[in-house]
């Protein structure tokens, strides 16, 4: 007897239907074809034993299982469930009629109960984009795949409970989960506030134009300054995301198996901050079955670098073309998947080795020359992709100890918010362009026009201060980002003068 029971293969964030077609014929031999890798090959036993502890068996035939399209390399374990609904309903232990209607996905144990898989969301969109009934999966991703409106999920502990549907026992609850109702309450959950920070009104002042302008910033102070303080709570700064960003976000982290079992939908903007030892692959994405890295997690929302420096080379030099192709493609001899990267660049790092260089009350302790080669760990083109550089002074005592309380991330929030409505506008024909530190040398020439104040402004400050050439648009695009939150239509010598504050590593003098 032929049966056909339908899972799902994930590709990059994206899935495909996989059809499974069991057939039981006289004799005795067990066929799995379709370029199936090594743990989908060992669900025979997973299946044999789950089955067995559970009151049913695999037949004594021959079964030869077809998992296709053929050319598609399936991994991992999640098609246990599949393959045993299959065995089952081909040899006749259970009803076969509904089967069909629902992608199944699940991994046995081996006393028939199912674990957790990854990739549920694109596996549940793809199943009602090609019109399934619905689909039946783990209890532990219910929640997940129910964010998906329009397709019954059935969240089973078993695969008892599972052959109970099909059969007519005992139909499995469906999960429901209005998922507008879950992103609107969950929208402004946060842990951290902008009034928890003392004193430092000028970073904070800095990190609202960064996060105005979806520019990227850096920190650059002495040790216990609160640059990762700071760092931590620019998500409750930025724009809070639409539905349909918390929907690509959820899909990355799904595909990653980073959702939690309390939720089925990332809400908040992510805040990823990966230890400096991090490899590239771990950072940009990849591996033997490619996987997103650092910078996917990280998409619509922030990317933290704490100590810049101490990052290996290699790994900061692979971010440039993704920073600035807001995606990463991995190639592989038989295919390639793109991930999506648009991320916030946040880094921080101290002055010096010893931490002090610059420091308003200690002395740096470091030899001559040891600042410059410190700096110098940073290649020239990715500061160049970094528009803001803001340099952390320590919080006096009388800031701390002041009782009043400090501005919250609501408010700040407010004006960002007004500042990236006014960038929308202006770049609503622009596909792809959300934000001013997205502006092309183009887009620069048209918006950030200055006047003749302006122009000599500019001039005497590269002149008298050493700045680099690639300085040029960055103080251009930050000038235009101070007007927007002015709510200004001109770039005025005063939004200039504050931009060109914020590039410090890029003066003759920094480092001696």
């Amino acid at each position: 007897m032929l049966v056909k029971t339908f899972g799902s293969a994930v590709q990059g964030v994206d899935a495909t239907t996989i059809t499974v077609e069991v057939n039981i014929d006289k004799g005795i031999n067990f066929s799995l074809v379709g370029l199936p890798d090594s743990a989908v090959k060992e669900s025979q036993h997973r299946i044999d034993a789950a089955l067995n502890n559970t009151g049913y068996k695999i037949p004594g035939k021959k079964i030869t299982i077809n998992m296709a399209p053929a050319d598609i390399r399936k991994e991992g374990s999640a098609y246990d469930l599949t393959l045993a609904i299959g065995i089952m309903a081909a040899s006749g232990q259970m009803q076969s009629e509904n089967v069909g209607e629902y992608v199944i996905m699940g991994e046995l144990a081996l006393d028939g109960g199912l674990r957790p898989i990854k990739g549920v969301l694109p596996i549940a969109i793809q199943a009602r984009k090609e019109k399934f009934k619905g689909i039946i999966l783990p209890k532990q991703n219910e929640l997940e795949a129910a964010i998906v409106n329009d397709l019954e999920v059935l969240g089973a502990e078993n695969i008892k409970e599972v052959i109970d549907h099909f059969d007519g026992k005992k139909a499995i609850e469906s999960t429901v989960v209005d998922t507008r109702e879950e992103f609107y309450n969950r929208l402004n959950d946060f842990l951290v506030d902008f009034s928890d920070v003392k004193g430092q009104e000028n970073i904070k002042r800095a990190l609202e134009i960064a996060a105005s302008g979806g520019h990227n910033a850096i920190l650059i102070g002495p040790p216990g300054a609160g640059k990762t303080m700071l760092a931590k709570r620019i998500p409750t700064i930025l724009p809070p995301m639409n539905l349909h960003e918390a929907l690509e976000t959820t899909k990355i982290h799904s595909v990653a198996g980073r959702l939690g079992d309390e939720t089925g939908l990332v809400t908040g903007r992510p805040f990823r901050s990966p230890h400096h030892t991090i490899s590239d692959v771990a950072l940009v994405g990849g591996g033997g079955f490619p996987q997103p890295g650092e910078i996917s997690l990280a998409h619509n929302g922030v990317l933290f670098l704490d100590e810049l420096p101490e990052f290996k080379r290699t790994v900061l030099e692979v971010m440039r073309q993704p920073m600035e192709e807001r995606k990463v493609t991995i190639s592989r001899a038989r295919f390639s998947v793109d991930y999506p990267a648009s991320f916030m660049l946040i880094a921080s790092m101290n002055p010096c080795p010893c931490g002090y260089y610059n420091h308003p009350e200690k002395n740096c302790v470091c030899a001559p020359g040891v600042v410059q080669n410190y700096l110098n760990k940073i290649s020239g083109p990715l500061l160049d992709r970094i528009d803001i550089h803001i340099e952390v002074t320590p919080v006096k005592f009388d800031e701390l100890s002041d009782k009043r309380p400090a501005e919250p991330s609501e408010h700040v929030r407010d004006r960002v918010m007004k500042a990236r409505l006014l960038q929308e506008a202006r770049f609503e024909k622009n596909k792809g362009i959300y934000c001013n530190a997205q502006m092309t040398k183009q887009m620069i020439n048209q918006h950030c026009e200055i006047d003749q104040a302006g122009q000599a402004l500019l001039k005497r400050a590269m002149e008298r201060l050493g700045l680099s050439a690639r300085a040029y648009d960055r103080i251009l695009k930050v000038s235009r980002t101070i007007a927007d939150l002015a709510e200004s239509e001109a770039i005025l010598p005063e939004h200039l003068a504050e931009a060109i504050q914020y590039r410090s590593l890029d003066r003759d003098s920094w480092a001696g």
